[in-house]
């Protein structure tokens, strides 16, 4: 039975370039079980897009001497082209503020306010809050600093501390800096709208237990924080870019909606204008967002939990028409460790970072997502070492994955006139391989199932290995000389293994898998993951051989 799954890749914020970091934390996983669940012939829904509002827009608008739309359209271009660079292929990459979907943004994120402020769960509070006298102006969220009240790392900000994860209260945080003038700031009143998270905290808990399949770090960080108790939090802010508080009240006057309420409504907003651009009605994302037939995958960093595993459910809970998330995978931060230094965070301001765009200008994509798989920070924060990455380039995915299949495909041109050779007569250790090729299938897949990428890659890796293996014990450059028709059974088993390894790459490793599909000279449905074991018959003429991989580290001498 096809399945059908909405997926969705954390928004970006639209005030910076694309690192490792990024595409290791939500994307390139994201992408990898997209890819897996087509090949299996599922119905799919890939959603993401730049995160246009709030507080770290204007930051950095401010910074460059640009206005947020001019931020806007620069970052949401350069995260475009970085995606499409490595292959990360989302049906949309929308924008909360950009022109050709803030109207939609704007429309279903005011609506959902509305809605839940219509059920009576947002508290309007006049409360306290930091204020930049110099700057004249109050200091939600980014637009204060200082240091954790809980962990005691330096550089929290207002809403969150990055270090430890934990949402933060402004006014607790210690040595408070506004980033505008760098002063102290003092404390005043204004007004906002309070969602009131107390209601959900058993509608939450409860659902958290019914959770199967979720990581530990996600779970047990989401029960946590409902542990500790969820307070009301405010979701309008003091900013003059967003969207505006769509109530007819004098103090909703110059406030816009909270960036981590309106964000999420962008997965939604986005769907909504994509599917109506493709000839349906507007409310068409209610098929896949309202449906309990549809599965929706929120891949996310770890800085997000608190948001997709929490507040975004809470947000969904009290407008009462959506489904909540089926899975929320989250990975952990990947750090960066440069030859003769400690591993540390990766920093923009420090230049402590791998651009994707920097890296696609002397590289390949896949060798990238490879690495950032085969470390991928699933359960604990891991490193990328640029070292590490030529060499694992080098000794695997070179030496094991791409030369199998360069020398099955070189020996069938030079031996069998490009030819795959007869079957011949299979020995047990020939179908022992075939099988292998089946049972591989089947444990990428179970592993691609439990959001295991890691997991899957190194079966992918194993059946390469197993390949390499078989291939050293057959010997087919001696077989030729002795029999050539076990020579060619030999080359045959081999050329169904490289077959196998392209559909069980391509979730990976998808334009090496599209070399494959073409030296191999079929058509796309080749690439469903139903036809791995799927035999090329024997006189299949081969397109000439490519190499799928260069040899890194000499690349790095020149």
């Amino acid at each position: 039975m096809t399945r059908r799954f909405l997926i969705t890749g954390a928004l970006p914020y639209s005030n910076g370039r694309l690192h490792v970091g990024h595409i290791a934390g939500a994307y390139l996983p994201a992408d990898i079980y997209v890819r897996y669940l087509r090949s299996r012939g599922d119905d799919v829904l890939f959603v993401c897009g730049s995160d246009d509002n709030g507080v770290a827009i204007t930051l950095s608008a401010q910074k460059e001497g640009l206005t947020p739309p001019e931020i806007v359209a620069k970052y949401n271009a350069s995260q475009q082209r970085a995606f499409e660079g490595l292959g990360i292929d989302f049906d949309v990459f929308g924008g909360t503020h950009t022109p050709d979907y803030v109207e939609r943004h704007t429309e279903l994120s005011q609506e959902f306010f509305k809605s839940i402020y219509d059920k009576g769960y947002f508290t309007k509070r006049t409360t306290s809050q930091l204020y930049d006298v110099q700057a004249d102006r109050f200091l939600p969220d980014r637009y204060v600093t200082g240091t954790c009240y809980l962990c005691g790392a330096e550089g929290a900000y207002g809403d969150q501390c990055e270090a430890c994860g934990h949402s933060m209260d402004p006014l607790k945080l210690k040595d408070p800096k506004s980033v505008f003038s760098g002063t102290t700031p003092e404390v005043r009143e204004t007004t906002h709208w309070y969602l009131r998270l107390d209601e959900f905290q058993e509608p939450l808990a409860q659902w958290l237990e019914e959770r199967e399949g979720w990581r530990p770090t996600v779970l047990n960080f989401a029960k946590g924080q409902i542990k500790l108790g969820l307070p009301e939090r405010a979701m309008t802010r003091d900013l003059d870019w967003g969207i505006p508080v769509p109530l007819d009240d004098p103090d909703a006057a110059g406030k816009v909606l909270y960036v981590w309420f309106d964000a999420p409504i962008g997965y939604v907003s986005f769907s909504s204008t994509l599917l109506e651009r493709q000839g349906g009605s507007p409310s068409d994302y209610e098929e896949w967002w309202k449906s309990p037939d549809c599965k929706i995958v929120h891949f996310i960093g770890e800085d997000n939990i608190v948001f997709h595993a929490i507040i975004w459910p809470a947000m969904l809970m009290a407008e009462g028409t959506y489904q909540l998330p089926h899975q929320v995978v989250a990975n952990s931060f990947l750090n960066i460790k440069f030859p003769g230094k400690d591993e540390e965070k990766i920093s923009k301001s420090r230049g402590t970072a791998v651009w994707i765009e920097d890296y696609l200008t002397e590289f390949d994509p896949d060798p990238l997502r490879y690495y950032l798989t085969a470390i991928a920070p699933e359960n604990a924060r891991t490193a990328y070492d640029p070292d590490e990455f030529l060499v694992r380039n080098d000794s695997e995915l070179l030496a094991t994955l791409g030369n199998f299949v360069n020398r099955n495909i070189t020996f069938a041109h030079k031996y069998f006139d490009g030819k795959v050779p007869e079957v011949g007569a299979r020995s047990e250790v020939d179908e022992k391989l075939l099988r292998l090729c089946g049972e591989q299938a089947e444990k990428v897949a179970e592993q691609l199932e439990g959001f295991h990428f890691k997991a899957g890659l190194t079966e992918v890796m194993a059946l390469a290995r197993a390949g390499n293996l078989y291939l050293d014990e057959k010997k087919p450059w001696s077989q030729r000389k002795e029999d050539l028709a076990a020579c060619g059974t030999t080359i045959n088993v081999c050329l169904q293994v490289v077959r196998a390894l392209m559909v069980l790459m391509q979730p990976f490793l998808p334009f090496s898998a599209r070399k494959c599909l073409e030296m191999l000279q079929l058509d796309e449905s080749a690439l469903q993951w139903d036809q791995a074991t799927t035999e090329l018959p024997a006189g299949t003429a081969l397109a000439d051989p490519t190499m799928l991989f260069k040899k890194l580290q000499e690349q790095e001498k020149k």
